[in-house]
C-alpha cells in the first residue's frame, strides 16, 4: 500500500489484498489487531477492505467494535450521551471557537452512497445541540459525482466512513454549508473526479479521508484532481504507521497525521503523541517516491514530498463518537486518520477564505499557531523524525496539531 523508502524494517499491512470488485460489491470489515489506550483495551475493524492495486483507495476509518456492544448493552439511545469524543471536547483540546464555519462550504468525497447519510448526521446534530442542516434548508447536498441526483450503489463499509466525515465536519464547523461528492467506485479517477466536482460546486475545503498505493501516474492525477488554488484540500496520512499513501502525497494537499489524544491536568487540559498501536498500525509518514517537494517543505531528509503537514487525533481507543445507521446500529465509536482529515478541514472553514495557492503552505509559516507533539513513534526509520515524534516538525504528526485558527488563516 505504502512506499517505505529508508524503513527499517519495511512494513506492510496484514489485512488480506481484496480485488477492486469485491470491495465494491461487499463494503467488508476487515479486522485489525486490538489496541489499547492506557487501563481501556479496545479493539476495532476496518470499515473498508484494503485495496492495494494501483490507482486505487480505500477508506481510513476504524470502527471500535467494543464500544459498539457497551453502548448496546446499556440501552443507550440517540437522547443519550454516546461514548467517544463529541464536539465541546475537540473545541476544548483544539482551542477552536464555537459555531464556526459560517460562509464555508466543506466537501465530503468518498465512495459509493450512503442512503441513511443525511438522517444520522441529523441525529449526530441534535445530539450535540447544533443547529441543523438539512437538504430541505440547502445547507447540506448529497450528489454523484458528477453532481446529479443518480447516486452510486450503497455501500456499508463506505456509509461508516461518509458518517464519521459529516459528523467531524459538523462538530467542527457547524455553521458551514456540507457538500457529500459520492464517486461511483473506489478508483483514483473517480474520486478525483468528485473532488473536481466539489470544487466546481464551491467548496472552499475538501476532505479526502482515503488512500492507495504510490504510482508514477500520481503526478498525473495532482495535475488533474487536486490543483485547486485558493481550496483547502486535505487527506489522510493513512492508518498502516511508516508509510506513503495518495493522495496525501500530493504536493497540492495538506497531508493529515494522527494522535492518541486524552485529557490530563496540565494548563492546555489535553496531550496527545503519535498514534501507533502496533507494528502495522497507526499514522501513516514518510517520503513520497514520486511527488516533488514542495517549496513551503524544507525538511532534508526527503529529496520529494514529506508526509504529514498536520494531524489530529487518529487513535481508535482515545476515539470520536459517530452516529451511523446503515451498516451500523446507532452510535459508535471511530478512529484512524479518517477522522482527522475532516476535523482538520473543518478547522479550515474556521479560519475562512484562503488566500494562500495552497492553503497547506500558511501552517509552515505560523507553526506557534500549532501544539508540538513531541511524544511517540511508529517505527525505526531513517532519519528518525520520519517515523518518530520530535521537537518541531516530523513525519507522523506533521508540524502539529491545531492550537487555535492561526496556522489555518490567510
Amino acid at each position: 500500500m505504502r512506499t517505505s523508502p529508508t524503513a527499517v524494517p519495511a512494513r506492510r499491512a496484514v489485512v488480506p489484498l481484496l480485488g477492486s470488485a469485491a470491495l465494491a460489491v461487499t463494503g467488508l470489515l476487515t479486522a485489525v489487531p486490538a489496541g489499547a489506550a492506557a487501563g481501556h483495551p479496545l479493539s476495532w475493524t476496518r470499515s473498508c477492505a484494503v485495496d492495494l492495486t494501483p490507482g486505487h483507495a480505500f477508506c481510513d476509518a476504524l470502527r471500535v467494535t467494543d464500544a459498539v456492544e457497551h453502548v448496546s448493552a446499556q440501552g443507550v439511545t440517540p437522547g443519550a450521551t454516546p461514548s467517544g469524543f463529541g464536539p465541546a471536547d475537540l473545541l476544548s483540546a483544539y482551542a477552536l471557537p464555537a459555531n464556526g464555519g459560517a460562509g464555508q462550504t466543506v466537501a465530503i468525497v468518498d465512495a459509493y452512497n450512503d442512503p441513511k447519510a443525511g438522517a444520522d448526521m441529523a441525529v449526530y446534530r441534535a445530539q450535540y445541540g447544533l443547529p441543523a442542516c438539512t437538504k430541505a434548508s440547502g445547507c447540506f447536498k448529497q450528489v454523484s459525482q458528477t453532481g446529479g441526483s443518480t447516486l452510486p450503489a450503497n455501500n456499508a463499509g463506505w456509509a461508516g466512513e461518509i458518517s464519521l466525515d459529516l459528523d467531524m465536519v459538523s462538530a467542527i464547523a457547524p455553521r458551514a454549508h456540507i457538500i457529500l461528492v459520492e464517486a461511483k467506485t473506489a478508483s483514483m479517477a473517480n474520486l478525483g473526479t468528485a473532488v473536481n466536482e466539489a470544487v466546481k460546486l464551491g467548496a472552499t475545503e475538501v476532505s479526502n479521508s482515503y488512500g492507495g498505493s504510490e504510482s508514477a501516474t500520481d503526478t498525473s492525477y495532482d495535475t488533474t484532481y487536486f490543483d485547486h488554488p485558493g481550496v483547502a484540500v486535505t487527506a489522510s496520512s493513512g492508518d498502516s504507521g511508516y508509510g506513503v499513501e495518495y493522495p496525501a502525497a500530493s504536493r497540492y494537499v495538506t497531508a493529515v497525521g494522527g494522535t492518541a489524544l486524552t485529557k490530563t491536568s496540565n494548563a492546555r487540559g489535553w496531550k496527545e503523541s503519535v498514534w501507533s498501536t502496533s507494528s502495522t498500525e497507526g499514522a501513516g509518514s514518510g517520503c513520497s517516491a514520486y511527488d516533488a517537494k514542495p517549496s513551503w517543505q524544507t525538511d532534508s531528509g526527503c529529496a520529494k514530498r514529506t508526509v504529514a503537514d498536520v494531524s489530529a487525533v487518529a487513535d481508535p481507543a482515545t476515539g470520536v463518537a459517530v452516529y451511523e445507521t446503515y451498516g451500523a446500529s446507532g452510535w459508535n465509536v471511530y478512529g484512524g486518520t479518517s477522522v482527522a482529515s475532516p476535523l482538520i478541514a473543518a478547522v479550515y472553514a474556521d479560519a475562512g477564505a484562503h488566500t494562500a495557492a495552497v492553503p497547506a503552505s500558511v501552517a509552515y509559516a505560523h507553526t506557534s499557531g500549532l501544539n508540538d507533539v513531541t511524544t511517540g513513534s511508529t517505527a525505526s526509520c531513517s532519519p528518525a523524525y520520519l517515523c518518530h515524534a520530535e521537537v518541531g516538525y516530523d513525519g507522523p504528526t506533521g508540524l502539529g496539531t491545531p492550537n487555535g485558527l492561526t496556522a489555518f488563516t490567510g
